[in-house]
């Protein structure tokens, strides 16, 4: 899993908890606890995506496009992390005199794509005004 998914994620979450769902990068960024330069960049991701749209001058900033209600993790997932559970390197090599080392890759792809998409279908089932709902019920907010 790559941190753009969770900084995506609260940087969405932010703006749904915004009452005019507007902020500018500097404030999120803040929220998030990175650099203003990180959020854009998982910003312009989200805009591409249509999520967010940006408003220049004063009073300007990010803005949530969808409504929080039907933005679902899985959509936020396929965007910024797709395939980040699947490993860049995996064991073996299929020209190997071994039952085992000449198969291990093609069998831990299967495992991996099959452990991806069961992840896609749980955070199929969240959205974002859940996560924001599960923020407000913290005990210790």
């Amino acid at each position: 899993m790559n941190s753009e998914f969770t900084i995506a994620v609260h940087s969405l979450v932010y703006l749904a908890y915004l009452p005019e769902r507007m902020a500018p990068s500097e404030a999120i960024a803040e929220n998030v606890s990175t650099n203003p330069a990180r959020i854009r960049k998982v910003m312009s991701c989200l805009k591409r995506g249509g999520y967010v749209d940006t408003r220049e001058g004063a009073g300007g900033g990010y803005r949530l496009t969808l409504d929080p209600a039907v933005v679902n993790l899985a959509d936020i997932y396929r965007l910024m992390a797709q395939g980040s559970v699947i490993p860049s390197w995996c064991s073996g090599n299929p020209d190997m005199d071994c039952v085992v080392g000449s198969n291990m890759r093609e069998v831990m792809n299967g495992i991996f794509c099959k452990a991806e998409k069961q992840l896609e279908a749980y955070f199929g089932g969240i959205t974002i005004s859940d996560v924001l709902g599960q923020i407000k019920e913290c005990d210790n907010c």
